[in-house]
């Protein structure tokens, strides 16, 4: 339990810290840092390791890069 609670605080911290420390150009790389952090921490919260982890990392990066590029087209 406390080595999940450890995980679970690693990964919060490191998307947060990286959500304020970016400087990103466009809304497709915006998309992609939020979709990779909120996607991370979906998939330790369903999966429960480091592969669900890692896997809902690169499954929320590319929808939110999807979404983040069809707003810059719109711009």
């Amino acid at each position: 339990m406390t080595k999940k609670m450890i995980t679970i605080l690693l990964v919060v911290t490191v998307s947060i810290s990286l959500l304020l420390i970016s400087g990103c150009e466009s809304d497709a790389q915006t998309g992609a840092l939020i979709g990779a952090g909120i996607g991370a921490i979906a998939g330790q919260a369903i999966g429960g390791d480091t592969e669900g982890t890692l896997i809902g990392a690169g499954v929320g990066a590319a929808g939110g890069y999807i979404i983040g590029n069809e707003q810059d087209k719109r711009k």
